[in-house]
């Protein structure tokens, strides 16, 4: 587990986790909450996977969630970094 770019002595071991890509988390609730999924978030920044399937056991009928991690670059640091491939009207970097 890394926290803050640094890695812990100490581990999380998720439910399961399929394909060495998708974090599985089962639960057996009676219904699924934001802070389940909030709970799978975490797993996915700690664990560096992007994918996520959040499975609830505890109703009649079979609850999942699909979560995906997705931290890029905000649009305003893109546009900073293309700035430096711009061209002025001679065509000069």
């Amino acid at each position: 587990m890394i926290y803050r770019g640094e890695r812990l002595p100490i581990g999380y071991r998720a439910d399961f986790v399929c394909f060495n890509s998708i974090v599985v988390e089962l639960k057996a609730l009676s219904a699924l909450s934001g802070v389940e999924m909030a709970q799978v978030i975490n797993y996915l920044k700690a664990s560096g996977h992007a994918r996520g399937l959040l499975i609830n056991f505890g109703v009649p009928s079979l609850q999942y969630k699909r979560l995906v991690l997705n931290l890029r670059k905000s649009a305003s640091s893109a546009d900073e970094s293309s700035d430096r491939y711009r061209t002025d009207a001679s065509g000069v970097r």
